[in-house]
């Protein structure tokens, strides 16, 4: 009876059999309280996909134990291979939504380069590949991830053995192509993540000249948080009536409160070591508005005598990759950095954000908040407002339609610390 079972579902034992989970490496469950923005689904499990066993397997055993809300508009469409133009908020799960699809839709004995994600910065090219890599550990798949600033020929020696899927930015992947060294006559799927960016006019022509390498008969995947005009104008010319899936009821995530404190420029640091005595942050990232300033104020944080590192944009590609590597395992408590982190970047143990700059555009802001909350976790984020930013503050909050509330004496802790708001877990403080 058993073997007719599996024999009619594809080596799968039958429905309601778990043996083949006993064997699973499966990380402690995720206790922390989570709000609506993953929790409220039409509760589908990651079997109901009919996804491959060993993809099941690397999902299981990177603690991804339902879908979200976006993974479950998403991923039966993409599997479909039906274009997809889908809007949800940063830190909802969208990197699960495009690439359990593709790495299902891949066929490991096919070589050649299947499938492309295409990102705006390094950083969160390497987060993705990790990503991919992680789930696709017990397939037969090749994942590799090329980003500019790296040397180019050892992209060339990688490409030319077996690779399925490719995460890149645009210009290195561009020029891949040129080179004839990635041949895209079989990439029949691609993904834009983060397409508010790639869409600007930073990168707009280049994602015109990736396409034409591509073949006609393709799946286009265009996930982002904002929709400016340039991402409608961009599925018109190349898609074929897409699926559209917007979960942005609101702009901001629901598990991130949201304070300012009124300073004096002069007063920052000094509020800043305030914060820092007060709070207590598991990881905290430090936004500033230049590269400049984020290397005075790092400096101006490790003599006030805490462990602090930073990143920005013309750092070298070596150390970017070190600083981002060591923060993103906990080495350090706090990061200063300047806009090149806001995008996409994952990072769940970041329970505090700190605007010391506070910055000009709504969407900047948007995604510097939303590296605190990751997945529907809670955190808060607190803006350093000078007399100059009043009109500013103002302004963000009616174009996102949220509340920015003046910073109490004492900010409640449930609203941020992951012991204070644990379901039934003891706290486990070192």
């Amino acid at each position: 009876m058993t073997n007719m079972s599996n024999s009619k579902l594809g080596g799968m034992p039958p429905i309601g059999s778990e043996d083949w989970k006993k064997s699973l490496k499966i990380p402690p469950k995720d206790r922390r309280v989570r709000t609506s923005d993953v929790t409220d689904c039409e509760g589908k499990e990651f079997e109901d996909f009919c996804l491959k066993r060993e993809l099941l397997m690397g999902i299981f055993e990177m603690g991804w134990e339902k879908p979200s809300p976006i993974q479950e508009a998403s991923i039966p469409m993409a599997l479909s291979g039906r274009d997809i133009l889908a809007r949800a908020k940063n830190g909802t799960g969208k990197t699960g939504a495009y690439s359990i699809p593709i790495l299902e839709r891949v066929d490991s004995n096919i070589d050649a380069i299947q499938a492309l994600i295409i990102v705006p910065t390094r950083e969160l090219a390497l987060q993705i590949s990790q990503i991919c890599t992680d789930i696709a550990k017990h397939l037969k798949l090749k994942v590799m991830v090329t980003t500019g600033g790296t040397g180019l020929k050892d992209d060339i020696i990688r490409v030319y053995q077996k690779v399925h899927v490719i995460i890149a930015t645009p210009g290195r992947i561009i020029d891949l192509m040129e080179k004839q060294v990635c041949k895209m006559d079989q990439c029949k799927m691609l993904v834009l993540d983060e397409a508010d960016k790639l869409l600007s006019q930073d990168f707009t022509r280049m994602l015109d000249k990736l396409i034409s390498f591509l073949p006609l008969q393709r799946q286009i995947l265009l996930y982002s948080a904002t929709f400016p005009i340039t991402v409608e104008t961009f599925m018109k010319k190349h898609a074929i009536d897409p699926h559209k899936i917007n979960l942005m009821d609101e702009l901001t995530l629901k598990g991130v409160t949201q304070y300012y404190a009124f300073v004096q420029e002069r007063q920052k640091v000094h509020c800043l070591n305030t914060l820092f005595s007060k709070l207590e942050i598991n990881q905290s990232i430090i936004f500033c508005n230049s590269t400049q300033r984020v290397e005075l104020l790092a400096k101006k944080i490790t003599e006030l005598g805490y462990a602090c590192y930073f990143i920005h944009a013309k750092m070298n590609q070596a150390d970017r990759n070190r600083v981002f590597h060591d923060f993103r395992k906990g080495h350090c408590r706090n990061l200063v950095c300047s806009d090149l982190f806001t995008r996409g970047i994952d990072i769940q143990a970041v329970n505090v954000v700190i605007n010391f700059d506070f910055p000009k555009m709504s969407e900047t802001y948007l995604h510097r908040i939303g590296r605190s909350g990751r997945f529907g976790h809670l955190g808060i984020a607190i803006n350093l407002i000078t007399y100059e930013d009043r009109f500013n503050l103002q302004k963000i909050e009616v174009e996102l339609g949220t509340e920015i509330k003046p910073i109490p004496k004492e900010i409640d802790k449930t609203l941020y610390v992951a012991s204070h708001h644990e379901e039934g877990q003891e706290e486990t403080k070192s």
